[in-house]
């Protein structure tokens, strides 16, 4: 770790102590669910949908015997209908290959339909307390612009930021990131000029973040693994 990604990192911590998760969940199942919905949607939109979504489907059972197009009605603000269909068919799988239980590791995750490496390490932080470094587009976005990453994919994101990060605050630094990412480094418009990081950011020195429009290589590879970071 050299001396700009300490401060970097010391910064984070101060400026988003104590985070958690925006997301309202009180077991797997709902964390499960809740992480599916939340891709390319808000959490705030979520947790609209999420209340009367949890009282009538409450666990994996109940939701396994669910038609998906009812589902889809319960969370179509949350967009594209394959979620509805993902969240019954994770269910189904969760009683059938689980024992109704949803699986705490990351192979048992990732073989659940709708559920990626992102999602994945999402539930085995904050529903079993596993360290772990869910790489969204905000993570991805934040830790290569800052410097704290250099990679091109979602898992060498992943990768570096473990290599980097004590596994201690795996989660902690997560939320720091997708907290600064929707508060200050924002994709398309980063206000550098506010950002407390700025004296030890690699991106904020260079000429495309002097001109956010002329960033077109790193919001070509937010784009692109996007959709990989589910």
């Amino acid at each position: 770790m050299n001396e700009n990604q300490k401060k970097i990192l010391e910064e984070l911590r101060a400026l988003y102590p104590n985070p958690s998760s925006e997301l309202d969940f009180t077991n797997p199942f709902e964390t499960l669910v809740a992480t599916i919905l939340a891709a390319q949607c808000t959490d705030k939109r979520v947790n609209q949908v999420t209340p009367a979504l949890f009282r009538d489907y409450p666990d994996p059972a109940a939701m396994a015997k669910a038609d998906p197009e009812v589902i889809y009605g319960y969370v179509k603000s949350c967009g594209f209908k394959s979620k509805a269909a993902n969240i019954v068919n994770a269910s189904r799988k969760i009683v059938e290959d689980f024992g109704g239980k949803v699986p705490d590791t990351l192979e048992g995750l990732t073989s659940l339909p709708g559920v990626g490496r992102k999602t994945a390490n999402v539930v085995l932080a904050f529903a079993f307390h596993v360290p772990a470094m869910p790489v969204d587009t905000h993570v991805f976005r934040v830790s290569n612009r800052l410097g704290l990453a250099e990679a091109d994919t979602v898992e060498e994101t992943e990768r570096q930021l473990c290599a980097l990060i004590p596994r201690a605050d795996w989660c902690d630094a997560h939320h720091w990131m997708i907290f600064h990412g929707r508060r200050v480094c924002h994709s398309q418009k980063p206000d550098c000029e506010h950002c407390t990081l700025k004296p030890w950011c690699k991106a904020a020195h260079m000429d495309h973040m002097i001109n956010p429009k002329l960033d077109v290589k790193q919001r070509a590879k937010e784009k692109k693994h996007a959709a990989s970071a589910l």
